[in-house]
């Protein structure tokens, strides 16, 4: 392909055109239906595996569609509109589903399926873009619902009053000046030099003599340059019968899309009032398309969940346990030899939230105003403990001047053992928390007598102390350590990495690399923007910016199994896919520096994960050519996700220049942090602020991998067996007789537990596909497909829900055809499965429990039984590493089921409450069902305020 090259960074550069026929964005469905009147080519998919170019058009009656050249008679190459039941998007039909490698080269985002006829047969296409594809899909959809013009009217009234407003003489014109800032101001972040070449672009059509503005110019201007295709689209998909959403709409979006399981109608309603901008809208109780665009580009709808922009993690755990946000020599301008000092840097770094900062001390009589501005802003952001590491080279007498002044500065701040209202009690290495020294500040340094001169940068083995007599001490990494013994060491002890003083400039090192090994303490110079410093704030972004963020548990346990070089799954840690959808960009600014280039830019997305060896991937976007601000992508990337607490995904958007790309915006998150369904990724800039107005639109998955991920080389970690292929999670034999035969007990109940879980995410998943569905759909959706074809022409419904032993079974009311009967028993089967691991899942979780308790019991034990079996050296310690697996499975198996137990309790308390929205409760028992039905699954205490995102991921 003549349109792709190799650049720097392995990235591969393609340009993509719109496929559009003209420029005119399509802003309704009238836009929609003139479009697919005047035809297009499509790709028609045969069972047989073969594909047909042919050209598709709707009649001008919009009654019938049509192609051609065919084989077939003209009357036979036509699909009447009335015999079209539903239109579904993506490859999710039979032919699509087994069509192998043809399918797999089809894109997801530019394929659809009409499917009609009583015995649902489908008509599987593919456009020649997603843009074009949304056409078709919307076009066909409003046609099914005989559509209404209300939402358009809204609009119309409201852009109207907007117009009444600033015309002051009340003649229907006013002047291009107050025409632009009107627009500007209801569309903000619009850039004002496109909207004035609108007008005079529509003064020229005219041939008007005259800049002024009238009420249709203005309306056309604004619904050309202010409608966001995307949104339009997503729009009328959910409102089916109109260009509005109402509460109920509107709530089925949000427990449907966005994983809010517990919407209210109430709810939904506030968010009407405040985003719909037009009177009428908030009167009928209705949102337009302006008023939903606002919505999914307010906070709410930000990818960052907001439970994150506060502490909303455990403070109570040893220093230890948390990363913290550490800078390096943040008081030096430029370079980090001649560079100048500047309190600026420090200031800035303490407001961002670091929770150690390095201060530079030498012989001299000057030190007070520096901890004075270190004292002034050590807790403005956070209350959280904060380190001040002294890298100090004074003689013992200004030894003595500096503790003076440190006492006289920080005075009941500064942490001292006697000052501490509580013992510490425990071990010696047992650390305070972070809620036990809030607001202390404590002092890390060595003591040097003057002959003594150590180098920064090198890394060494030298203790630290931290406050003096805290009882434990700070430790440089050592890279000599292996992966596991890192992460074992850092369990009970503060360690900590600096950027190699050798280098002259302040350039910083990859984080996510000591993160993964347990180092708490990574400094990194916050003077220096860049990926690094990206990382770094997205890592403590998710614990409201206090500068602590909890390791992950694998790191915490004291008898757990975790390598920083993992290739694969982790023991007890639930594999994830994330699935991205990049829909769209919008507002885009040029790249600083690129004048050169004039108003033009090339915009394209680069995906980045960051994490373990097994999870660190990275994906782009084509490019959006010919002076694209607000592109349109409408590509999805897959990653996978084998530890979930330490992956970062970071969004970059480059202007595509063939030398060099230049950087326009990027946002950092912690996979943790992520929300599901339509969201928008505000753009930072280089420094980390906030670019105004400038945003992706993406839409987010979160499921489970089946699986598990890769069997390892070394151990038995995992095996294939059976029929189907299942991976089964085994332990490890340590050669220590009676502690293998302790782990014996567990073979059965790792296997049950693993089959519990395989069965309710496989039947589900089948369930799904039979919907027509991929596997990341909510159940809800499953339901509405669901309800779609057990509905008559008049309205009934040919099944009903009833409630068997607590369980939401649907029960056949009249003969239904062999595709509906087909969908029913795959429902069915969900159930049984569901029903069997919420049944049994206590018990099984019992009995692997009772082997993990069992084993423990040799921990403190396990080097001397080695010994008395003749294990030494390397062989001892593959034994205690083994132990050390064997308990970490246990333990991550017990949990995973726990945490599937409860996703099936979610999942049948969402079909049973869908059930009652789509009306598949009889008139007579609907309230009591409902209501049975939310007693029975809401007496579990799991059911938070989005859908649960435990061991097998959202459902």
């Amino acid at each position: 392909d003549p349109s792709v090259q190799k650049v720097g960074g392995g990235r591969k550069k393609t340009v993509s055109f719109s496929s559009m026929p003209s420029e005119k964005k399509v802003s309704s469905a009238a836009d929609c239906l003139a479009f697919m009147q005047g035809g297009c080519e499509l790709k028609k998919i045969r069972p047989n595996s073969r594909v047909y170019c042919r050209f598709f058009m709707l009649d001008p009656d919009l009654s019938c569609l049509r192609w051609e050249p065919s084989k077939k008679d003209a009357d036979r190459a036509r699909l009447d509109v009335s015999s079209i039941r539903e239109v579904r998007t993506g490859k999710s039909t039979e032919t699509f589903l087994h069509n192998g490698p043809l399918s797999d080269h089809l894109a997801e985002e530019a394929a659809f399926s009409i499917i009609h006829g009583d015995d649902y047969q489908s008509l599987d296409l593919v456009a020649l873009s997603a843009d074009v594809a949304n056409i078709w899909v919307t076009g066909l959809r409003y046609l099914l619902a005989h559509p209404s013009v209300i939402g358009g009217k809204m609009r119309s009234e409201w852009l109207a009053a907007e117009f009444a407003q600033v015309d002051e003489d009340g003649y229907g014109i006013v002047s291009e000046d107050v025409a632009v800032a009107t627009i500007c101001k209801l569309c903000p972040g619009i850039k004002e030099a496109k909207v004035r070449l609108r007008f005079k672009e529509i003064q020229r059509s005219k041939e008007k003599l005259t800049s002024h503005v009238t009420r249709e110019e203005f309306h056309e201007a604004f619904c050309e340059l202010c409608t966001r295709p995307d949104v339009y689209f997503l729009l009328v998909q959910l409102s089916k019968d109109r260009e509005c959403l109402d509460p109920h709409d509107l709530r089925l979006f949000l427990e449907t899309e966005q994983g809010l399981s517990l919407a209210t109608t109430e709810g939904c309603w506030e968010i009407l009032r405040r985003y719909e901008p037009s009177a009428q809208g908030r009167e009928r109780g209705l949102l337009g398309l302006d008023g939903f665009a606002r919505y999914l580009q307010s906070p709410e709808c930000q990818l960052l969940d907001p439970e994150h922009l506060g502490v909303c993690q455990d403070m109570n755990m040893p220093l230890s346990h948390y990363y913290i946000s550490t800078s390096y020599r943040s008081y030096l301008l430029e370079d980090q030899v001649h560079g100048r000092a500047d309190l600026g840097g420090l200031i800035k770094a303490l407001q961002s939230g670091c929770r150690c900062v390095e201060l530079g001390v030498t012989d001299g009589p000057e030190g007070e105003p520096l901890l004075g501005v270190v004292n002034k802003y050590a807790f403005l952001t956070s209350q959280y403990p904060l380190l001040l590491y002294l890298c100090q080279r004074c003689s013992p007498g200004q030894q003595r001047t500096m503790a003076q002044h440190l006492k006289k500065v920080f005075g009941a701040r500064l942490y001292t053992p006697e000052a501490l209202p509580f013992s510490l009690g425990g071990r010696a290495t047992t650390l305070p928390s972070p809620e036990q020294l809030k607001g202390r500040i404590l002092i890390v340094g060595k003591k040097l007598s003057p002959e003594q001169d150590g180098s920064d940068g090198e890394i060494s083995e030298e203790d630290e102390e931290i406050g003096g007599e805290l009882g434990v001490v700070l430790v440089v990494a050592s890279h000599r350590q292996s992966p596991e013994d890192l992460v074992m060491f850092t369990k009970r002890t503060l360690t900590r990495v600096r950027p190699s003083s050798v280098r002259l400039d302040s350039s910083n090192p990859n984080p996510q690399g000591y993160w993964k090994g347990g180092v708490q303490l990574v400094g990194l110079n916050q003077q220096t923007p860049g990926a690094m410093l990206d990382l770094h704030r997205g890592r403590f972004s998710q614990n409201g910016g206090c500068g602590y963020v909890l390791r992950p548990a694998v790191m915490r346990d004291e008898v757990s199994y975790f390598s920083a070089h993992t290739q694969g799954c982790v023991p007890g840690v639930p594999a994830q896919t994330l699935r991205i959808k990049v829909i769209s960009a919008h507002n885009l600014p040029k790249p600083l520096g690129s004048g050169s280039k004039g108003e033009v830019i090339d915009p394209y997305v680069v995906l980045e994960l960051h994490g373990v060896p097994a999870d660190c991937a990275e994906q782009r976007t084509r490019t959006a050519a010919q002076n694209q601000d607000d592109p349109l992508f409408d590509e999805t990337f897959e990653f996978q996700v084998n530890m979930p607490e330490l992956a970062l995904l970071r969004f970059v958007v480059l202007d595509d220049d063939y030398i060099g790309d230049d950087f326009i915006g990027q946002y950092s998150v912690a996979f943790e942090c992520l929300q599901p369904g339509y969201r928008n990724v505000p753009l930072l800039g280089m420094t980390g602020d906030p670019l105004p107005h400038t945003s992706l639109f993406v839409h987010v998955a979160v499921t489970n991998r089946r699986g598990g991920g890769k069997a390892q080389r070394r151990g038995l970690s995992v095996r294939r067996v059976g029929r189907r292929g299942r991976e089964y999670v085994t332990l490890r034999h340590t050669g220590i007789k009676v502690v293998d035969e302790s782990f014996k007990p567990a073979s059965a109940p790792l296997k049950e537990a693993t089959d519990l879980r395989e069965e309710a995410q496989s039947t589900t998943a089948s369930f799904k596909e039979q919907c027509g569905l991929p596997t990341v759909a909510k159940l809800k959706q499953c339901i509405q497909s669901l309800a779609t074809r057990l509905q008559s022409p008049e309205g009934t419904m040919g099944a009903s829900m009833v409630l068997k032993e607590g369980y939401p079974c649907l029960e056949p009311l009249v003969n239904l055809s062999e595709p509906t009967r087909k969908l029913l028993s795959a429902y069915d089967t969900m159930i049984a499965a569901q029903k069997q691991l919420i049944e049994n899942a206590d018990s099984v979780q019992e009995r692997i429990g009772h082997v993990q308790r069992e084993g423990m019991d040799f921990h403190e034990e396990l080097s001397r039984l080695g010994e008395k079996e003749g294990l030494k050296g390397r062989k001892l310690s593959k034994a205690v590493e083994s132990f050390t697996w064997n308990i970490t499975v246990l333990k991550g198996q017990s949990d995973l089921l726990r945490g599937a137990k409860m996703d099936s309790l979610d999942a049948l308390r969402q079909l049973a409450l869908a059930c009652e929205a789509c009306g598949l409760t009889s008139s007579n028992s609907s309230a009591s069902t409902f209501s049975a039905a939310e007693l029975h699954y809401s007496s579990h205490p799991l059911f938070g305020r989005r859908s649960s995102t435990h061991g097998n991921g959202r459902i």
